[in-house]
């Protein structure tokens, strides 16, 4: 089915616009999928603010020059669906490839990450990262270590020379003398 000239522009305009929102953007054959399987592929991402697209491989390179995104033009070849990944990267393809796993004929190419270009297995290998939560949680456990550990040794000391003063304390008690006054501030 052709398109109008008008509608090819707005295509354009609008995968200019995707590529420019995204972090990520993912490329796979979606040969032999049906129009329900596309659906829910789109399902899937959606949520974790991932979007899914068939685009025109024409429309799409013109898109992709115009922002200067690298990309291989084989990638461009026969029937391809874009995922554009406007959240935590790591999890859209995790999901990706979650339902990828149940979808026989849906192929991941490759993508690009921010501008470095991504094979077909380091897109795979992105989905074992984890999510952007756990690593900042991991950066602030590191961060955080080494000033825990300092309290730790500063109270070791402490609780050293309270125990000194403690032991000295019972001794005097159990010698049945007092502990000395304290005492009294001297009067300038």
């Amino acid at each position: 089915m052709a398109i109008s000239r008008e509608r090819k522009e707005e295509l354009i305009a609008q995968y200019v616009e995707e590529l420019r929102q995204s972090q990520g953007i993912i490329l796979t054959e979606y040969r032999g999928l049906t129009m329900k399987q596309l659906e829910r592929v789109r399902n899937t991402l959606r949520p974790l603010g991932g979007s899914a697209h068939v685009v025109k491989n024409r429309l799409l390179a013109r898109a992709i020059q115009e922002t200067g995104t690298p990309l291989p033009s084989e990638w461009l070849e026969g029937p391809v669906a874009v995922e554009f990944c406007h959240g935590d990267v790591p999890t859209i393809v995790k999901a990706l490839l979650e339902v990828a796993r149940d979808m026989e004929p849906l192929r991941v190419k490759g993508g690009v990450l921010g501008t470095a270009v991504l094979s077909a297995d380091e897109v795979r290998a992105l989905a074992t990262l984890p999510s952007r939560e756990v690593l900042l949680a991991q950066v602030l456990g590191t961060v955080h270590a080494p000033a825990s550990r300092m309290a730790g040794v500063i109270a070791s000391g402490i609780r050293q020379v309270l125990n000194v003063l403690q032991a000295y304390v019972d001794k005097l008690e159990e010698a049945g003398a007092q502990p000395a006054p304290e005492a009294a501030p001297a009067a300038a």
